[in-house]
């Protein structure tokens, strides 16, 4: 997706984008080496765990199916596992939907795979400040393309040095509190809050069950609630309306 020189504009928004995605990478280039060095201690090939982190890019999917894969599970157990781990996304894309419409199919299908976690929290962060902006897409992109390169960049130095990091560095903790601090502004809204916290209280509750069934049933009650939630305010909005 070129960034046109002739429009400085979109230049601006693009480093923009660069600029605002730059605080949350500390946490994003952690999660990165802890999937690196997670995929090579789990027994993957180094050209298998280099070319997984390069295409799948989703590093939480990674870590879920990655003892599934050492256990030698069946493919469909691990196709479901890494599809319901990243639902998420589901509802991220409908959340940005109406910001990226006017654009075309090819360009939104290539934000979309370059999106992350990160990505999607800055941009809802800004547009809930800011409202409509021109040029979304290039601010947009600018955020993608700083996480996708720096996430490979940290997977690539997990997997390759992972005989030589302990995993008593704590990285993955750090990962979590850098998203955290992305996470917790958006509880604000009730149908986020009200996903978050049913999945938190699944996912404990199910810590202990196997092939991490704990965190795909934590995933799909946090997703359902959060659109149930989200449908009744939508009714309760409209229906004012439609009684004048």
């Amino acid at each position: 997706m070129p960034i046109s020189k002739d429009d400085p504009l979109r230049r601006r928004e693009f480093a923009r984008g660069v600029t605002d995605i730059l605080p949350a990478m500390p946490g994003a280039v952690a999660w990165g080496v802890v999937t690196g060095v997670a995929m090579v201690k789990s027994g993957l090939a180094l050209s298998w765990a280099l070319a997984m982190s390069i295409t799948a890019y989703a590093g939480s999917a990674q870590l879920a199916v990655l003892p599934l894969l050492k256990d030698a599970s069946p493919l469909w157990l691990i196709g479901v596992t890494a599809l319901i781990t990243n639902l998420r996304f589901v509802i991220y894309s409908a959340a940005i939907r109406g910001w990226f419409t006017d654009y075309t199919r090819l360009r939104r299908v290539w934000l979309g795979y370059l999106s992350g976690d990160f990505v999607i929290v800055t941009f809802l962060n800004r547009v809930a400040c800011e409202g409509t902006f021109v040029h979304r897409d290039a601010y947009f992109f600018g955020m993608c393309i700083t996480n996708w390169v720096l996430w490979n960049v940290a997977s690539i130095v997990g997997i390759v040095g992972a005989a030589y990091i302990p995993t008593q560095w704590g990285l993955e903790f750090a990962g979590v509190l850098a998203l955290l601090a992305l996470v917790v502004p958006l509880c604000r809204e009730r149908p986020a809050l009200a996903g978050e916290t049913s999945a938190a209280v699944v996912a404990v509750l199910g810590h202990a069950w196997p092939l991490r069934l704990g965190m795909i049933a934590a995933i799909m009650i946090g997703i359902t609630v959060a659109m149930l939630v989200d449908a009744r305010q939508r009714a309760a909005r409209a229906s004012p309306q439609a009684r004048s």
